[in-house]
């Protein structure tokens, strides 16, 4: 199987994993969805996720079951039963073993914890810096909006040089997400961030990962992350089209194209770098590549 059939049996595998997780899942299942014999499937997810297909189906559902422990009131043998767990004494060591926390005692804390963050594997073209520089020219339509934001705090995980996600990811590596993910009393979901000159330390990057909380925020920060003040912001968001999962470096691409082209001074407004950080939310090619930048109106 060449790369783009690997790419392509592994999806189908985590894809049906997603949408499984919660009923018995056997290897024949997943081999039946790859379109391949079980032993080519294993290895290609092995290689391709770095996790055996049972590895990674029991941290999606542990992942899922910390999320109840954490917003719901049901019982830790009901979560357990409801995460295809057969007892309440599997549950208990399988997510001990995974999170260095009991279930029960992370339903009373609910500390950050690295959840697992679903990533369908990709075919790899060109980076984002890359795609930066060529002549993008937007094939789809570019939605904007203006959004504003209350004074806020960010908690983050500070990179060394990065300008990107990709290097980030290479400095940081790329649990940082699942972490944020876990934060209890989050405003919004995570994001990655272009800091502005004032919002960094010194030998620390410009683009970073974090998530939002209230100003009033009492909870656990994650070793190694900081928590800072954001002010009111308002945003002027890009919003790309859907589209097709393994193309959201060019849908990143068309939407910096945009952003660079764009001139909010005829709309009333102005870009406002200093005034908060810029940032862009997973890409999900169902609801189009995202990214927000501030700006202030322009006085009258």
């Amino acid at each position: 199987m060449n790369n783009e059939e690997k790419n392509s049996a592994v999806r189908r595998m985590q894809e049906y994993i997603m949408a499984h997780y919660q009923e018995e899942v056997t290897l024949p299942d997943l081999a039946k969805a790859a379109m391949y014999s079980p032993w080519h499937a294993l290895r290609a997810f092995a290689e391709l996720t770095g996790k055996t297909p049972i590895e990674y189906l029991r941290s999606v559902r542990l992942s899922a079951a910390a999320k109840k422990l954490r917003d719901t009131d049901m019982s830790v043998l009901d979560v357990a039963l409801a995460s295809a767990f057969g007892s309440h004494e599997g549950f208990t060591k399988a997510f001990s073993r995974e999170f260095a926390i009991s279930p029960q005692r992370y339903r009373k804390e609910a500390p950050p914890i690295p959840l697992f963050s679903y990533y369908p594997v990709r075919v790899k073209t060109a980076t984002p810096s890359q795609q930066k520089g060529n002549d993008i020219m937007a094939s789809t339509v570019i939605f904007t909006q203006v959004i504003e934001r209350p004074a806020r705090k960010l908690i983050l995980k500070r990179g060394f040089k990065a300008e990107d996600y990709f290097a980030y990811c290479g400095e940081v590596g790329c649990d940082v997400w699942g972490i944020l993910e876990s934060i209890k009393g989050a405003l919004y979901e995570s994001v990655g961030l272009w800091l502005p000159e004032g919002m960094r330390k010194p030998g620390t990057s410009e683009y970073c990962q974090g998530v939002e909380v209230p100003v009033d925020f009492s909870g656990a920060i994650p070793e190694g992350f900081d928590i800072i003040d954001l002010p009111p912001c308002k945003y002027m968001v890009f919003n790309s089209e859907p589209y097709d999962d393994d193309a959201f470096e060019t849908a990143i691409g068309e939407v910096w194209e945009a952003i660079e082209r764009y001139d909010p001074k005829l709309y009333g407004w102005e870009w406002a770098p200093e005034a908060g950080p810029r940032f862009q939310l997973a890409p999900v090619g169902a609801r189009g590549y995202i990214e927000g930048v501030p700006v202030r109106e322009l006085k009258k």
